[in-house]
């Protein structure tokens, strides 16, 4: 999969207004429960060898608009297609592929204490979405139980951890409103605590400026449509909150439940917080659906992901890899014989 970085989008983005989405149904049950009231460092081994680390400096930005001015342009004519995998010959057993650079295999890798002392406590937070790539972003659309104050943000902490039931995890930095010494006020994470319900859209390459916009700390009661010049739609069929309009695929969905976790270099602080929301409608562009509703065209959803930094990344190239069958690819036990051990039990 080929990921580039994403800079500002300098020719108007077709129209979709005249698309319609298609609602899908999901028939499983809700089941609802109340939510519960660096230092880089090593051990080096005498004798090893060891290669110098790499020198990463931290991505420093002090005038973006002129470092984005000298970048390229975005480049439309760039599509999504399918290429064949590094080595289509690839057989049982034989590791990496030719793309691999042996010298740099050989090298060693570094152990790190995410608690080591010194280490600074944001180390964590930097290391782990430089690593974690590329991720979903899940543009977050939350109403008070009033329906006077509507939120829209984007998370990363995002991911689909079922589909039996529809089940995707979000995760917050920062406690519930009601729990005691709550410092970090998370508007979308309180009207889920307090509505139980919520919308995810899925951001496309039409609209990454504006979903990147409704990250800004905007007081409680300022709605972030207004910030990102989004469509909100109120057709929603088992929530109250607007779906986003631009958005290729949105899910309806219910808070199944929340869990908090308290810090590990603070004991007692609560510091983070994972809503776990189980999917109960389904929309989906017209264009981007299948007829049996089961599988969208990678072509049309065009995602944006969130990697390292402030870098986000398009999806410009893809290859399939078939799931191997034990007894008709590999030859079953007489086949698995015949490979050669890499695990030896201690």
């Amino acid at each position: 999969m080929k990921l580039l970085p994403l800079h500002r989008i300098r020719h108007p983005a077709p129209s979709s207004s005249s698309l319609t989405h298609t609602t899908i149904t999901t028939t499983r049950g809700l089941h609802h429960s109340t939510p519960s009231t660096s230092k880089m460092t090593a051990e080096k081994k005498p004798g090893a060898i060891y290669a110098k680390p790499l020198q990463l400096q931290p991505t420093v930005h002090p005038d973006f608009k002129t470092l984005e001015a000298s970048r390229p342009p975005w480049d439309a004519s760039h599509k999504l297609e399918f290429v064949q995998t590094a080595e289509p010959a690839w057989q049982f057993g034989s590791g990496p592929n030719p793309t691999a650079d042996l010298k740099l295999l050989s090298q060693s890798h570094i152990s790190i204490d995410p608690y080591a002392p010194g280490r600074p406590l944001n180390s964590n937070y930097k290391l782990l979405i430089s690593a974690i790539v590329p991720r979903p972003i899940a543009l977050l659309s939350t109403r008070s139980p009033d329906g006077t104050t509507t939120n829209l943000a984007p998370f990363s902490y995002f991911g689909l951890i079922s589909h039996e039931p529809p089940l995707f995890a979000i995760g917050f930095v920062g406690s519930l409103p009601t729990t005691e010494g709550a410092t970090i006020k998370r508007d979308s994470l309180r009207n889920l605590h307090e509505t139980n319900e919520c919308v995810i859209n899925l951001v496309s390459e039409d609209f990454p400026e504006a979903a990147n916009s409704t990250s800004i700390h905007a007081p409680y009661g300022l709605s972030e449509w207004d910030v990102s010049g989004l469509t909100p739609v109120y057709d929603c069929e088992t929530v109250g909150c607007a779906r986003v309009r631009e958005a290729v695929f949105a899910i309806e969905g219910k808070v199944e439940s929340l869990k908090e976790f308290e810090s590990r270099s603070t004991p007692g602080k609560v510091t983070s917080t994972m809503a776990v929301i189980e999917g109960t409608r389904f929309w989906a562009r017209e264009d981007s659906i299948n007829e049996e509703r089961n599988l969208l065209d990678p072509k049309v959803l065009r995602p944006v992901s969130r990697l390292g930094g402030i870098t986000y990344g398009r999806t410009l190239e893809t290859f399939e890899l078939l799931r191997p069958d034990f007894e008709k690819d590999l030859g079953g036990v007489e086949g698995a014989k015949k490979l050669e051990p890499k695990h030896v039990p201690n």
